[in-house]
């Protein structure tokens, strides 16, 4: 998604991939409690397509901090307004993948829970397919969960939280494939979903996973948000 954003945004002075990185870091000091009071419209202001593009890659993410009511104040309209221009900028597309669709959701679902707008003043999510949550072998299905990591909100995506549960052996194997190939943000993305879903194979050792990751990742902002919040809504990793 992020590489296709990129393309419609075009090349600026400042790069997606920056602006991405920036706003994740932005997220993560806020989930530590570190920093000013957390509010979405400082980090990424509206009028920005480079902001838009941000937020529809990190999706669910970018109000992840609402989540903790200690850590951010309440979403206020300037957040809602830089929400709604994302929503309404890059709406999944004709024949768009369903993890596009379920992203767009996702961060349509944590407007409706974190912010005070009504429902009535968001764009309509789209449907989002289920079928491969099922039917996927376990390494497309790691891919896939793997992406849609910013949905392992608490209080969002309940439906595909209750899905995926009945493939957690299935993810358990994608974490560990992930981490053998050194690809830190699937392993990280794959273990914050673990760290949500029932039944985790204690042979996993998911805590020492999540935290071999965050060591060997270099930094990396969207590993360490991933992996922050593994730690501050679910207690695994820390």
């Amino acid at each position: 998604m992020a590489d296709a954003l990129a393309e419609q945004t075009g090349a600026g002075a400042v790069p997606l991939s920056a602006v991405i990185a920036d706003a994740a870091s932005g997220v993560v000091l806020a989930l530590r409690g570190e920093g000013d009071t957390y509010a979405l419209s400082r980090i990424l202001r509206q009028g920005d397509p480079l902001a838009s593009a941000a937020i529809r890659v990190l999706g669910a993410d970018v109000l992840a901090p609402y989540a903790l009511d200690h850590r951010a104040a309440p979403g206020g309209a300037d957040d809602e307004a830089v929400v709604r221009e994302a929503l309404t900028a890059y709406p999944p597309g004709p024949g768009a993948s369903e993890v596009s669709v379920w992203s767009y959701r996702g961060l349509a679902e944590a407007s409706h829970a974190f912010l005070s707008g009504g429902a009535g003043r968001w764009p309509q999510a789209p449907r989002a397919g289920s079928a491969w949550v099922t039917d996927a072998p376990w390494p497309k299905l790691s891919h896939r969960t793997s992406q849609l990591a910013a949905l392992a909100l608490p209080g969002i995506a309940t439906d595909l939280t209750d899905r995926l549960a009945s493939r957690t052996d299935d993810l358990a194997r994608g974490f560990v494939r992930a981490v053998r190939r050194r690809d830190w943000l699937q392993a990280a993305g794959l273990g914050r979903w673990l760290a949500r879903l029932p039944h985790v194979p204690p042979t996993l050792g998911l805590d020492n996973g999540l935290a071999f990751v965050r060591q060997m990742s270099s930094g990396d902002a969207r590993v360490a948000l991933h992996l922050m919040a593994a730690q501050q809504f679910y207690g695994r990793g820390g």
